[in-house]
């Protein structure tokens, strides 16, 4: 049995999770596209443990796609071999044409995971906005399970609050549980013990739930629930997972 330490502060309620928590991940290589900046967007899709640095395997998705301007593009063919931690993913470029919102999101392939004796989809997203024009942030993709942002997804300080809802087949998710990790590219970030490595939320009546992030850079949030439906006969859990970057606030 697993023990939990609880801190209730109002209606955000923060639950020591487990180490090892699985995360689908997409990430730019920048997710505020400026006058000046590189046009191409390199976008890379992985699955792992993203604190601890433990990758494994993520075969093609079954759907890579940007929604931008109103339009849907299927990026999946475009899509090519990768490494990240040491094991096999994917990455694109992207040509940033027009400003705008672009919503990048990934549905992979169910992946069996023996240790918890069920099959795992998450359904990845991130946000990058282009050229200033950052109307559209909170709209909605209308997946299986989504985070939908409360808070603009891009430009956020370190320590800013960040908020969501989560949604099950187009419904808020009553008191749902939201695992939360930083994403420790350069490897340095420690954590004070194993139960520190995956924070986990657990949402309002509404599926509304808070995270101030301690610290600049990637972080991923994935609200977990069990899919209507099984996989040869066994449980599938599905993931609401987004991706925020957090910056450091800079002096002259």
């Amino acid at each position: 049995m697993k023990k939990y330490i609880i801190l209730v502060v109002g209606s955000l309620v923060l639950v020591s999770g487990s180490a090892f928590a699985h995360f689908g991940m997409v990430i730019p290589s920048d997710n505020m596209v400026m006058a000046g900046d590189a046009r191409v967007v390199s976008v890379v899709l992985s699955f792992s443990h993203p604190f601890e640095m433990v990758g494994m395997d993520l075969v093609k998705p079954g759907a890579f796609n940007v929604v931008a301007n109103g339009k849907v593009v299927d990026l999946s063919g475009a899509l090519k071999p990768a490494k990240v931690m040491g094991h096999g993913s994917w990455r694109t470029d992207y040509r940033v044409t027009r400003p705008g919102v672009h919503v990048f999101h990934m549905e992979p392939v169910p992946y069996w995971e023996p240790a918890e004796d069920c099959y795992i989809v998450h359904y990845t997203k991130t946000i990058v906005t282009a050229f200033g024009d950052d109307e559209g942030w909170e709209g909605e993709l209308g997946l299986k399970t989504e985070i939908v942002p409360l808070s603009k997804p891009f430009g956020l300080y370190a320590g800013n609050i960040f908020q969501g809802i989560v949604k099950v087949d187009g419904r808020e998710a009553p008191y749902a549980m939201v695992e939360v990790e930083y994403y420790n590219q350069d490897n340095k970030a420690a954590a004070p013990a194993s139960n520190m490595v995956t924070q986990t939320i657990k949402a309002d009546k509404n599926g509304v739930f808070s995270y101030s992030a301690p610290q600049a850079g990637w972080w991923g949030f994935a609200a977990l629930s069990t899919a209507d439906y099984k996989i040869k006969g066994k449980d599938v859990e599905i993931g609401a997972v987004i991706w925020v970057k957090f910056e450091d606030w800079l002096t002259k």
